[in-house]
């Protein structure tokens, strides 16, 4: 018999530690749960994990992406998972540079969770000491890739699919979008032209006849792409 994936699931909420472990056990997964950021790196430090699902916020001694660190130095063979119920840039781009496997928006339906630990366990190769690429080179290898499966997304989306613009109206934005991701890997600060130029941009997309969720919903679908771009480009290399 196949030994069970060893979960360690951390989050500070008592009801989602009570609910969640006991699913995934359903699914043949053996769950230890952790409320605290230094009871889960204790954890790391004593037992071995398959599979590592974090929630972000977790009160204040660190945050999820802490014991995704400590796990990709002590069991780089352990797959990472963020949870949060925050979805933004900022948190999409740590995820990236902490080399986070997947990163899901709560709530999350079981069965999806389920699938995407099951396939990233069935992904899984052993390590033979390759770093993965860089993020600026991923993005500069997969740029067309991204904006391509974007407009289609964005295109399927019926509110903003339901604006009359031509592709290149939609897309025009999004090389800068990308090249801005780039730049702040590189540690480089916002600037007073980046700030204008991301107002000019709202205010253009007001006129065309979007709102601000509008916006924001469009920009998360460029990052979703951003993610799936590395994760391919992340398994592919190890």
């Amino acid at each position: 018999m196949a030994q069970q994936p060893r979960v360690l699931f951390l989050d500070d909420e008592d009801s989602i530690r009570v609910t969640l472990p006991p699913m995934l056990e359903s699914y043949g997964f053996k769950v230890t749960s952790a409320g605290t950021v230094p009871d889960a790196l204790r954890l790391i430090s004593q037992e071995k994990f398959d599979v590592l699902i974090a929630d972000l916020n977790v009160g204040n001694a660190g945050d999820g992406f802490t014991v995704v660190s400590a796990m990709r130095r002590t069991q780089p063979q352990a797959v990472s998972f963020i949870l949060t119920g925050y979805p933004a840039f900022e948190t999409a781009l740590e995820a990236i540079r902490q080399q986070v496997d997947d990163y899901l928006t709560k709530p999350t339906e079981i069965e999806a969770l389920v699938d995407a630990i099951n396939s990233k366990l069935a992904d899984r190769k052993p390590s033979h000491g390759i770093q993965p690429k860089r993020l600026p080179d991923i993005i500069e290898q997969h740029r067309d890739w991204i904006v391509k499966h974007w407009l289609v997304e964005v295109k399927k989306d019926p509110e903003i699919g339901a604006i009359s613009l031509s592709d290149s109206e939609r897309q025009d934005h999004v090389p800068r979008l990308l090249q801005e991701a780039v730049e702040r890997t590189k540690g480089r600060q916002l600037t007073p032209e980046d700030t204008q130029a991301a107002i000019l941009h709202g205010t253009l997309r007001g006129k065309q006849g979007y709102t601000g969720p509008l916006v924001i919903r469009e920009a998360n679908y460029c990052l979703a792409h951003w993610r799936n771009a590395y994760s391919r480009t992340f398994w592919q290399s190890r």
